[in-house]
């Protein structure tokens, strides 16, 4: 494997139902999960057929993908997190108290459920076990300074790094799996709004950028590789 110098676009996807792709979830077998701005939550297949439609509270990153083939998606106005089942079945998982889930993913590595979320002056993500127990709470650093703000898409890397996208604070915040932080990245120059989140096989961390309109291709360690689809 190795880094291309060029970005091909291998296909392009129509989806009924939704005003907008704000985020995109992608199962075992291939098909979409996209959802818009108003809370329209769509499945398609490949040839873009539509599977399943349910209304949401709505977001960014509120929705991911399921080991098992299922789907994962929060509700900030209840907060509540449920599960759909790979059968269709809409299931209460995990009850979030008094904070607000606004993000959310599930591992590839190990299954466990990464759920940023908010209340009234705090904000932290919280790791919980595929059957929704939770096991870790990461809110401060070292110094006992607020990691997050706004952490509305989250993702993790191939070393079970944390990377969460963070609107208000302008930046990529990056934990490692004991929630020890790692860094931030700012981006370059201009004022950096974070959306979109998401790693790949080697590692690096793509992150969309609304004021460039264009993607960051990062190392590992938040270094700047290229900045690709300007």
């Amino acid at each position: 494997l190795s880094l291309s110098s060029s970005v091909t676009k291998v296909r392009e996807y129509s989806v009924p139902g939704v005003n907008n792709a704000c985020h995109v979830s992608v199962d075992k077998s291939g098909r979409l999960w996209v959802s818009d701005w108003k809370g329209n939550l769509v499945q398609t297949d490949l040839q873009g057929n539509q599977l399943q439609k349910i209304k949401t509270s709505g977001g960014d990153g509120y929705h991911t993908a399921t080991q098992d083939g299922g789907l994962i998606y929060t509700d900030k106005d209840k907060n509540v997190i449920y599960r759909i089942t790979p059968d269709k079945k809409i299931i209460e998982f995990i009850k979030t108290g008094d904070w607000e889930p606004i993000s959310v993913y599930s591992s590839r590595i190990n299954g466990d459920i990464l759920v940023g979320m908010r209340t009234i002056g705090e904000v932290k993500v919280t790791r919980y076990s595929k059957t929704g127990k939770e096991i870790q709470n990461i809110q401060r650093d070292n110094q006992g300074q607020e990691l997050y703000s706004d952490p509305h898409y989250i993702t993790e890397n191939i070393n079970g790094d944390i990377c969460t996208s963070d609107y208000n604070k302008h930046a990529v915040v990056l934990v490692n799996k004991s929630g020890q932080h790692r860094f931030f990245y700012t981006g370059q120059g201009l004022r950096f709004f974070p959306w979109g989140i998401c790693t790949d096989v080697l590692g690096h961390i793509l992150v969309c950028d609304e004021a460039r309109k264009s993607v960051h291709l990062l190392d590992q360690d938040g270094g700047l590789l290229s900045f690709i689809l300007s």
